[in-house]
């Protein structure tokens, strides 16, 4: 019995382990707007993934709830005791770094709350592409695919971007004082999107008439499963497509993981994800300029993996297309995160120095 888990949730084990082989042990979360993950590391030098559990974010009420039924877990089935915690939260965290609201969920989380409602005596709040920059480094070989080979700069600072619920970007600064990465986190999925083309301003003006939106559209709601959702429907309603037996499935709320499934079948589909590339490759240009990243730039995210086809030379040469920084981007390598257990792995690292 898993103590005050009352959502359904999903168990994995990550690593065979006895309890004496680690000193001791750490909770990790990543808090996103679709799925929240928690996990249990064992540390030694470097911190394990042993287990993890998986709920979905508009199930989870509180969050004490699941951490509670985690360390109950952890205690009742291996007689680990856990007391210090990071927790990486997609959305914007107060300057104190005590709260943070859930961009795209109904979720709001208080350190102070936490420490009074479970039984962790240490926890740390970090953004969820911070946790990402520092998990990146954990990752073995299986979990990157290369996207455009280029030498990497030792030392150079690195990008990682990634579309999924929202959109994410943190930069990695290499400090020279620790030899290590800092981890720098931003909101620049909440930036304006820049229209390129008048197909682009018409979709700009469909967003705002369908979501109600007086403000300037932002990258996010383009860039995103729900903005993958708004191409489809821009699309749709342009009359260009006629009705297929895949676009009657779809319907008229449609999901991005349908619209997924059905990009090589329906013509409707691979046009939404041949527009969802050329922004997205603009987006990683843009941000690879800002921060010259020559170590690097990493494509994270829930959309990315399940849908590798759309980085291809077409997504490459968008990306190196530049009037007067070309030679620039040649430079850039870019790389596809497979693994969806990053976000843990950087908070699970963190953990450790609490």
């Amino acid at each position: 019995m898993i103590t005050e888990i009352k959502m359904r949730f999903e168990k994995k084990e990550h690593k065979k382990f006895k309890k004496s082989h680690y000193p001791y042990f750490v909770l990790a979360g990543d808090i996103g707007g679709t799925n929240t993950n928690v996990g249990i590391f064992g540390v030694r030098k470097n911190p394990v993934l042993l287990l993890s559990f998986h709920f979905k974010s508009n199930e989870v009420k509180g969050l004490h709830h699941a951490i509670n039924g985690v360390l109950g877990h952890a205690m009742e089935e291996y007689g680990i005791k856990i007391t210090k915690a990071c927790l990486a939260v997609a959305g914007v965290l107060s300057q104190s770094r005590e709260s943070a609201k859930i961009t795209n969920v109904k979720l709001d989380i208080s350190r102070k709350m936490l420490l009074k409602k479970t039984k962790l005596k240490k926890i740390a709040l970090t953004n969820d592409f911070e946790a990402i920059g520092h998990g990146i480094g954990m990752l073995g070989r299986k979990g990157i695919a290369v996207i455009k080979k280029a030498k990497k700069i030792p030392k150079a600072p690195i990008l990682i971007i990634g579309a999924g619920t929202g959109l994410g970007k943190a930069t990695l600064i290499y400090n020279w004082r620790s030899k290590s990465y800092d981890s720098i986190p931003s909101e620049a999925g909440h930036s304006d999107f820049a229209a390129q083309t008048q197909m682009e301003i018409n979709l700009i003006n469909f967003i705002k008439k369908y979501k109600n939106i007086a403000q300037a559209v932002s990258y996010e709601q383009v860039l995103s499963g729900p903005g993958l959702a708004s191409i489809y429907l821009f699309l749709r309603k342009s009359g260009k497509f006629k009705e297929t037996a895949y676009t009657r499935e779809i319907g008229a709320n449609p999901k991005p993981e349908l619209i997924s499934k059905y990009r090589k079948a329906d013509r409707a589909c691979r046009e939404t994800f041949q527009i969802f590339k050329e922004i997205y490759a603009r987006f990683a240009k843009n941000f690879a300029i800002d921060s010259l990243a020559f170590g690097g730039v990493y494509i994270a995210g829930g959309i990315a993996p399940k849908n590798r086809d759309i980085f291809d030379k077409g997504f490459v040469r968008i990306f190196e297309d530049n009037y007067k920084l070309a030679y620039v981007l040649r430079k850039i390598p870019v790389y596809l995160v497979l693994n969806s257990d990053v976000g843990l792995l950087g908070a699970g690292s963190m953990a450790k120095f609490l």
